[in-house]
């Protein structure tokens, strides 16, 4: 092996580039997954700010 460089290296702004669109198409499959499985509809309002309600202490 010589010290010469590996023939074809890609400049600064090209690997950049690369790793920008590597992550772009990573974050487009992962929010891809979120919207596969429908939540179920959130339930109205009173409900939850009725479960969020912290009981009086007991004793």
């Amino acid at each position: 092996m010589s010290s010469d460089q590996p023939p074809k290296q890609p400049t600064r702004q090209e690997r950049q580039a690369a790793a920008l669109r590597e992550n772009l198409r990573k974050r487009k499959e992962q929010a891809r997954e979120r919207r596969q499985p429908d939540p179920p509809p959130a339930p109205p309002e009173d409900e939850t700010s009725a479960k969020l309600e912290v009981p009086p202490p007991v004793g």
